[in-house]
């Protein structure tokens, strides 16, 4: 059963494991640093398809069926699939999984929806309800820009702080008792607000939750930075991971070179017009399930702490005024 530490974190006695993994991603990030670790290249951003957005659900369903076929299960074999995607009311994993015959939870935490998806499964698989469970995540260039800040088909200049939302899926199967990569333990994050309004700087508005999350999670499990091989922050990019970092040494904890993000490795700062990094759900989506797994299942690192970062704002929230909440949930990841 799992074990309780402090109010936001848990570890868990039998811990799941991520028995498979699938991935496809646009050109941007074949052509990135990760590239060699990514499944299936996606060159047109229309996939085919008459939008992006339904690019965005196709991208998602070939995922989840691709994770399906490569672990040698049927969908009846699924006990629950939980996604996320970045359009409006999710509609992306709605519109892909009405095509799969699995029972399915919609959830909604930005781009901290990855490690969200990932506590909850743990959650359930140890509990015993369920004993497989489907976890995918999805993001689109073209798709978020039109929902989150302006159609691409305008040309608006982006500022330095901006980020590029990682066009991509992943999906991953969770199951107890077999081995594979653990999913040892979790710190959930809480909602926090620092005022910052700028869509076109959401690691700003992100980095005070990953702080937070990453400090909480340290206090709660009584370890140290040094007790991890790798910490990795979600989509927090160039800006935002150095402004996490000093807020963490403001607190005691020094990451060292052992601390980086996922929105600063996926993208080649020098090569790719990125301005600050990536970000999306498919940002961390894709660095776990390519380059992370890989490097854990080579017995590169034996204990990563992957937290997944989130802006909740909206476009409706956005045009009114609002401020960014941003969240940050941690997930403990462990060699087999």
């Amino acid at each position: 059963m799992a074990k309780r530490l402090g109010r936001r974190s848990v570890t868990f006695d039998q811990a799941p494991a991520i028995r498979e993994t699938a991935n496809l991603a646009g050109r941007m990030e074949f052509e990135g640093p990760l590239g060699e670790y990514l499944q299936t290249r996606i060159d047109d951003p229309y996939f085919g398809e008459s939008s992006w957005e339904k690019a965005e659900t196709r991208m998602q369903e070939e995922a989840l069926r691709a994770v399906l076929r490569q672990a040698g299960l049927q969908e009846t074999d699924v006990d629950l699939c939980i996604t996320s995607d970045m359009l409006n009311q999710c509609t992306s994993c709605s519109m892909a999984v009405r095509h799969l015959d699995v029972p399915h939870l919609g959830v909604f935490s930005a781009c901290a929806s990855l490690t969200e998806g990932l506590y909850l499964a743990a959650t359930a698989l140890d509990a015993g309800t369920a004993g497989r469970v489907l976890v995918d995540v999805c993001s689109h260039h073209e798709a978020a820009e039109r929902t989150y800040r302006f159609p691409t088909e305008l040309g608006v200049q982006r500022p330095p702080t901006a980020q590029w939302t990682v066009t991509g899926a992943a999906a991953f199967i969770l199951e107890a008792g077999v081995p594979g990569l653990k999913l040892a333990g979790a710190t959930v994050g809480r909602v926090l607000d620092h005022g910052i309004k700028d869509p076109y700087d959401m690691g700003s508005a992100m980095a005070p939750a990953a702080a937070d999350t990453l400090i909480t999670h340290f206090r709660e499990f009584g370890r140290t930075p040094e007790e991890y091989d790798l910490i990795l922050t979600g989509d927090l990019a160039r800006v935002g991971s150095a402004i996490a970092r000093k807020l963490l040494r403001d607190a005691g904890f020094e990451l060292g070179d052992r601390y980086s993000d996922c929105g600063v490795l996926i993208y080649d700062a020098e090569r790719q017009d990125v301005h600050s990094g990536g970000s999306g759900m498919a940002c961390s989506g894709l660095v776990l399930s390519g380059y992370l797994m890989h490097q854990l299942q080579e017995g590169r690192y034996r204990r990563v702490l992957l937290a997944s970062t989130g802006a909740l704002h909206s476009p409706v929230t956005y045009k009114q005024g609002e401020s960014i909440p941003a969240i940050c949930h941690a997930v403990v990841l462990e060699a087999p």
